[in-house]
């Protein structure tokens, strides 16, 4: 039976976090989140818009004696566990182990869904990641309010279908905001 997300406290379950033009973590500049989980007991997300060019699916493939029928391009999830694969999909194929997070969108951390996609079937659409981006009981709180990030509704068509690249800008731009007009520093008032 799978997992369900959300409950009592999860407000930004199944939200993107975006980064601020001000973000001086290079591992997080120009960063879309998708927020798998958020809890009194701390967050978990992918970061969906950061394809890494040095790994390809063949090679993740290959390590787990799969070889692979589709290319599928690797995402740099975060900076946390970065041998270690999740798939952001969509809710059409799930397994036991997946978390479902809302009606739309699920989270699979098993060697049978990489095998599945390695054989053209599995979910519909789907993000491989490497890693995850975590953040310990109150810090993703205290990150949005010293307005490191904003927070978005989660737009299915802007995590899977937009060219990488865009998804910044995008994600900015659903929430009527031009990323130009952004100061990039912070102040008080």
């Amino acid at each position: 039976m799978e997992q369900r997300a959300g409950g009592k406290g999860e407000h930004l379950t199944g939200q993107l976090l975006v980064a601020m033009p001000h973000m001086e973590d290079p591992r997080f500049q120009r960063s879309v989140v998708y927020l798998c989980s958020h809890s009194p007991e701390g967050a978990m997300g992918l970061i969906v818009n950061k394809p890494l060019k040095e790994v390809s699916f063949a090679e993740v493939a290959k390590q787990l004696d799969i070889v692979p029928e589709v290319e599928l391009p690797v995402h740099f999830g975060g900076p946390v566990e970065t041998g270690r694969g999740f798939v952001l999909h969509s809710t059409d194929a799930v397994e036991a182990a997946s978390l479902v997070i809302d009606e739309r969108f699920a989270l699979t951390a098993t060697v049978d869904i990489l095998k599945a996609i390695a054989r053209g079937e599995g979910p519909g659409r789907r993000i491989l990641a490497l890693g995850y981006a975590g953040w310990a009981p109150g810090q993703l709180d205290a990150e949005i309010q010293a307005n490191g990030w904003l927070v978005a509704p989660a737009d299915y068509e802007l995590v899977f279908d937009l060219p990488d690249a865009r998804k910044w800008d995008a994600a900015l731009a659903r929430l009527g905001i031009d990323p130009r007009l952004l100061s990039t520093h912070m102040g008080r008032a």
